[in-house]
C-alpha cells in the first residue's frame, strides 16, 4: 500500500529510545508526568499540514531568534502542543481541528515558541537535577536522624526522621511544579509579544485559553494552585487579557486566503481521522464551501467509492488548478484504488507545484507499483531526492528497495530495505539485511559505509 497523504506511525526521528521533558499548552496536566517516551507518539505525516504550520511558525521563530524546529503532527484529537528542546515541536490534530481561525493555532504556536526561546526543557532538567539532589540530602538527614532515633530509643527522634524525608519529597514535587508554572506563564508572555512584533492579533490565544478554561472549569474548581504544572486556567487568561489589552493589533483578521488554507487543512485532517458519518455531519451536502467538498471527497474515496470520488475530486481541481493537494489527492486515490498509472501525472502536478518530499515518495510509488525499467529508474532518482530531505519515511525506503529490485541491483535493494527498516526501528532485522548487502557492496564505498552505520549502530537504552 502507498503512503497515505494523511497516515499515523511512530515517527523514526524518535528511533533513539529514551525520556524526554515535555513543555506542553495543555491546561488539564495537574500530577501529569513530567516526561514521555517519544517512541510511542503516533506521528502523522501531511505534506499540506506540515507546510500551513510552517508557514504559521515562520515569522514567529525569526522575531523569537530560534530556528524553525521540526514540526511533528501528533494523531490525537485532544487539545495540546508540546516541545521536547529547542529543535521539535509537536502538536495535536485535536489542536488543529479545534482551533476555528489560523489566529488561534499560530497563539499556540508562539507559545510553544516561547519554550524554544527560552530553552525551558534544558532548563527545567537543570531544575530536576538540582531538586533531586536537595531532596537528596534531606532525605539523608532523615535517615540520618531515623537512625539515631533507633540506637537510643526515642520514637520522637524516629518519628522525626520520617518527617523529614516525607516532607523533603513533597517539597521537592512542589518545587518542580511551581518552576513549570512559572515557564508556563512566561511562555503566555512571550507568546504575546511575538504575536505583537510580527502585527499580528494576540485574540487567538486569549480565546483559546477561555475556551479550554471553560471545558476544564468543573476539573479546576477544587484544584491545589500549588499541585499544576500550569496555573490555573482563569489566572492565564487574567494575565492574556491585560496583556491583549494593550496590543496594537488586538482587532487584526487573518487574511481570507490564509482562512480558506487553514479550513482545507482542518477538513482534510477530520476526513482522514475521524469516521466517516461523523465527518459528514460536520460536512454535510448542504455545505457547498471548498471545505467541505474536499472532506466529502476524502470520504468518498476511503470509503470505497472510486468513482465519485474522482469525480469529486476532479471538481475540486477546475475550482482551484493551482492547488497541489487537490492533485496529490487524485493521485493517492488512483494509486491506492488500483490504478498507478493513472496517478503518476497528478502527483508530478502535485510535486512541481508544492516540491513536496512526502507527496515525491508517493510518486515514487506509483512509478515503482507501474513497474518496468525505465519507471523503476525514474523512481530511484525521485526517491534518492526525497528520502535525503525525509530520512526517516520508512515506506520511501521500501520503495526504494523495490525499484532496485526491479532493475535487478540486489545489494541496493538490500541496503535500502535495512535503511527501511531501521527508519522504522527494527534495528535487528535492518542490521541483517545491512550485513547481506555490505557483503556485495564495495567496501569503503558511500552505499557500504552506510550499510556499516547500521551494521555498528547500537540502540540506546531508556534513560
Amino acid at each position: 500500500m502507498p503512503q497515505s497523504a494523511v497516515t499515523s506511525r511512530p515517527d523514526g526521528a524518535w528511533k533513539a529510545r529514551r525520556s524526554l521533558a515535555i513543555t506542553g499548552l495543555a491546561l488539564v496536566l495537574a500530577l501529569a508526568p513530567l516526561a514521555a517516551h517519544a517512541d510511542s507518539i503516533p506521528i502523522v505525516r501531511d505534506a499540506e499540514t506540515e507546510a500551513l504550520i510552517r508557514d504559521y511558525l515562520l515569522p514567529v521563530e525569526k522575531v523569537a531568534g530560534v530556528s524553525l524546529p521540526k514540526i511533528h503532527i501528533v494523531n490525537d484529537q485532544t487539545f495540546n502542543a508540546f516541545v521536547t528542546g529547542r529543535d521539535d515541536l509537536f502538536i495535536n490534530v485535536g489542536a488543529i481541528l479545534q482551533s476555528e481561525t489560523p489566529n488561534e493555532l499560530i497563539g499556540v504556536l508562539a507559545h510553544e515558541t516561547g519554550h524554544m526561546a527560552n530553552d525551558d526543557v534544558a532548563h527545567f532538567m537543570e531544575q530536576l537535577q538540582q531538586v533531586r539532589e536537595a531532596a537528596l540530602i534531606a532525605s539523608l538527614l532523615g535517615i540520618g536522624a531515623a537512625a539515631v532515633g533507633a540506637a537510643t530509643g526515642s520514637s520522637g527522634v524516629n518519628s522525626v526522621g520520617v518527617g523529614v524525608m516525607t516532607a523533603s519529597s513533597s517539597i521537592a514535587d512542589r518545587s518542580l511544579l511551581s518552576y513549570r508554572r512559572d515557564q508556563e506563564s512566561a511562555a503566555d508572555r512571550n507568546a504575546i509579544k511575538y504575536l505583537t512584533a510580527t502585527g499580528q492579533s494576540g485574540a487567538g490565544i486569549l480565546a483559546t485559553m477561555k475556551r479550554l478554561a471553560d471545558q476544564s472549569l468543573l476539573l479546576s474548581a477544587n484544584a491545589n494552585p500549588y499541585l499544576q504544572t500550569h496555573p490555573l486556567p482563569p489566572e492565564r487568561v487574567q494575565q492574556l487579557e491585560e496583556l491583549v489589552a494593550n496590543s496594537p493589533y488586538t482587532n487584526r483578521r487573518d487574511p481570507p486566503e490564509l482562512q480558506l488554507r487553514h479550513d482545507l487543512v482542518r477538513a482534510k485532517l477530520a476526513a482522514f481521522t475521524w469516521p466517516a458519518m461523523q465527518t459528514l455531519r460536520r460536512y454535510p451536502i448542504s455545505d457547498t464551501s471548498l471545505p467541505a467538498r474536499y472532506a466529502r471527497a476524502i470520504v468518498a474515496y476511503r470509503t470505497g467509492a472510486p468513482g465519485p470520488a474522482q469525480t469529486q475530486i476532479d471538481d475540486l481541481i477546475r475550482a482551484s488548478p493551482n492547488d497541489p493537494y487537490f492533485y496529490e489527492l487524485k493521485g493517492q486515490s488512483l494509486l491506492e484504488t488500483g490504478s498507478p498509472q493513472a496517478a503518476i501525472a497528478p502527483l508530478q502536478n502535485a510535486v512541481a507545484l508544492s516540491g513536496s518530499n512526502i507527496i515525491r515518495i508517493m510518486l515514487g510509488q506509483a512509478l515503482v507499483a507501474v513497474g518496468g525499467a525505465a519507471n523503476a529508474q525514474a523512481a530511484i532518482k525521485t526517491l534518492t531526492v526525497a528520502l535525503q530531505a525525509e530520512p526517516d519515511m520508512g515506506v520511501g525506503y521500501r520503495a526504494l528497495g523495490r525499484a532496485y529490485a526491479l532493475g535487478g541491483d540486489e545489494p541496493m535493494a538490500q541496503l535500502a530495505t535495512a535503511e527501511g527498516l531501521f527508519a522504522d526501528g527494527d534495528y535487528g532485522e535492518a542490521r541483517i539485511q545491512a550485513t547481506r548487502a555490505q557483503a556485495k557492496l564495495k567496501r569503503g564505498s558511500p552505499s557500504w559505509l552506510r550499510a556499516d552505520d547500521i551494521v555498528t549502530y547500537k540502540p540506546t537504552k531508556p534513560q
